[in-house]
């Protein structure tokens, strides 16, 4: 199955699909270290241990669900990004796949900036010391007031989606004094290769101003125009979970075009250029997820050539990894309820959480794998569905999996890849609580957001 595209599959197969493999790995206890996080591995015992901590012990202490985060991997993977661009270029942690005050601290330690998308992950990030000099404000429909607060404390960037908010920040950032640096989202007509509601670069869809009919151009000509705006570059984003590098060329190829445009109508040759993020990880061992050196060495190159070719200066890049930072460092864990044999079919494992905790099967008929970690068993392997308690019956965790046979309920499974958007998505369908996230480091745990309580629920409805 090609791991070119979304790893997505049919929402009501009976069935596995045609292509979809069809057999079990050789042996359901191994990890393989592609789709866990660095410091997860199997002891002697049979238990799974993150940090050196068993499965069990956390699963005692945090109970389940618990979103179980590696803090040295995530830090690993934030110096690997930042190592490979190197100072010539901006890396920005996207926080919509994950934040937190934690992570923000994390980020800010390893040298990271962080992109936001809204009032409420400004707040954050501003809360836990990030330097608004550091943050990029992105979204396609920013309200007067988050604007107002993003230019009043400084940030860095304001990503412009529309020709509506080329004027709102330039009269905002006016009225306050200001001159606010800006970069235009620009859509460049590149369909890349993900599922459908995770592409963002064709002309059909919310985010960003088309480069076609002239539209990009004249918003440059607008900004330009603005004492309020001090732009700054071109910014591109093309999709989520994308492996091949063949739509950020063409990406790139096309915004270069429009840079040389602005220079020969305006004289003016813009500093930056920002190609988003969208880098795809391992959801299951089948995935082929690229190394940042590598990225940025093709990114580099790609851009290199292209303004080379366009007699235009080198911009500075800035690239948005989110997902490809903290996705692969966190797994969910969930205690088994009940498991339900259908005859010719497949067996169904219920678990205590579901669609509440991971919406993104749901949502994106996205794939996952998924262990017994509680004990090792070399019990024949059964083909499962693993499913949360929701009264939905598209309440899949994990579509197609194979589990031991001896799979029973009180045993602890976990699915992992879950660090981006999982808890980020969260809700409370059904009055379910959202579980913590508990970071896990060097022997030690400690949580850095907790599990919500019956009480907080209360807490909002205030009938």
């Amino acid at each position: 199955m090609s791991r070119s595209a979304h790893p997505a599959g049919p929402r009501h197969a009976d069935v596995l699909p045609e292509g979809h493999y069809t057999a079990p790995a050789d042996d359901l206890n191994a990890l393989d270290e592609k789709v866990w996080a660095r410091t997860v591995e199997r002891g002697e015992d049979g238990v799974v241990r993150v940090g050196g901590i068993e499965v069990t012990r956390l699963a005692e202490e945090f109970g389940t669900p618990a979103y179980f985060l590696d803090e040295a991997d995530f830090r690993a993977r934030c110096r690997a990004w930042a190592d490979a661009f190197g100072t010539e270029a901006d890396v920005f942690y996207a926080g919509k796949a994950f934040l937190s005050r934690a992570i923000v601290r994390w980020l800010k330690e390893e040298g990271l900036n962080l992109d936001v998308c809204s009032g409420g992950e400004l707040t954050t990030a501003l809360d836990a010391g990030m330097p608004a000099e550091r943050i990029a404000f992105h979204g396609n429909n920013k309200s007067e007031g988050e604007i107002r607060r993003a230019v009043e404390v400084g940030v860095g960037r304001i990503v412009l989606d529309s020709f509506q908010e080329i004027v709102r920040v330039a009269h905002i950032a006016q009225e306050l004094g200001k001159r606010q640096r800006v970069q235009i989202r620009v859509t460049v007509g590149v369909e890349a290769h993900t599922h459908e509601f995770i592409a963002t670069a064709h002309e059909d869809q919310k985010f960003g101003i088309a480069l076609a009919g002239g539209q990009a151009a004249e918003a440059v000509r607008r900004a330009l125009k603005l004492d309020g705006l001090e732009l700054i570059g071109i910014h591109s984003h093309i999709g989520s979970q994308i492996f091949d590098m063949a739509g950020f060329e063409v990406s790139a190829r096309r915004v270069v075009q429009l840079l040389a445009e602005v220079r020969d109508e305006h004289g003016v040759e813009l500093p930056e250029i920002d190609l988003g993020g969208g880098l795809g990880i391992a959801y299951t061992s089948e995935d082929d997820p690229r190394e940042p050196q590598d990225i940025a060495k093709a990114l580099t190159e790609i851009v290199t050539r292209e303004c080379e070719a366009a007699k235009l200066r080198t911009p500075r890049i800035s690239v948005e990894p989110g997902r490809a930072i903290v996705g692969p460092t966190a797994f969910t864990l969930y205690e088994v309820g009940t498991v339900k044999p259908l005859e010719g079919l497949r067996t169904y494992v219920s678990v205590d959480g579901g669609m509440s905790d991971n919406i993104r099967t749901a949502l994106y008929d996205a794939e996952y794998t998924v262990a017994l970690v509680s004990r090792r068993s070399d019990a024949e392997p059964m083909l499962v569905r693993v499913v949360g308690k929701h009264c939905e019956s598209g309440d899949i965790v994990v579509r197609d999996a194979f589990l031991p046979a001896d799979t029973a309920p009180g045993d602890l499974l976990a699915v992992p890849a879950t660090g981006a958007y999982c808890r980020s998505m969260a809700s409370n369908y059904n009055h379910a609580l959202r579980p913590p996230v508990v970071a896990v480091k060097d022997g030690g745990a400690r949580v850095i957001v907790r599990r919500e309580t019956e009480e907080d629920l209360l807490r909002l409805d205030v009938g």
